[in-house]
């Protein structure tokens, strides 16, 4: 297997335990009374969101590769995907034409020319180009 075929797992995995290690840092900082506590009963939450703050700038610098080799997967992923979107979506559009034309038939043909025939004509009357409709006026 590829270096990039776990790149999702491996950077999470990784991120995670920049956290973890920030967090065990922070606390340890807070219990030996270096870095505030908080105020009241907040110490969990001010040690989790200073560990929070503390590991995205680590992640962005340190997992630089990882974060890369994630895009390209991802990246190639959704181009597979694209693909086989756009595959399915002409062989429905072939199936379609396909079934269309053989319940058409060939008497079809007509009458979709003359119903087109109609309403280019219609369309024709509406913008004032077509036969104008004129009205008997008794004088």
């Amino acid at each position: 297997m590829s270096s990039r075929t776990h790149a999702t797992l491996r950077y999470t995995a990784l991120r995670l335990g920049i956290f973890l290690g920030c967090l065990v840092v922070v606390s340890v900082l807070a219990y030996a009374g270096i870095i505030p506590e908080g105020i009241g009963r907040s110490n969990p939450f001010w040690v989790l969101l200073l560990a929070l703050v503390l590991s995205a700038p680590l992640s962005y610098v340190l997992l630089r590769r990882q974060r890369e080799a994630m895009a390209e997967q991802v990246a190639s992923g959704v181009d597979r995907a694209r693909s086989r979107l756009a595959a399915n979506r002409s062989m429905e559009d072939d199936d379609a034409d396909d079934a269309a034309r053989d319940s058409a038939g060939p008497e079809a043909e007509p009458a979709t020319a003359t119903a087109e025939a109609d309403a280019a004509g219609s369309a024709d009357t509406a913008r004032g180009r077509g036969p104008a409709v004129t009205g008997s006026s008794s004088s």
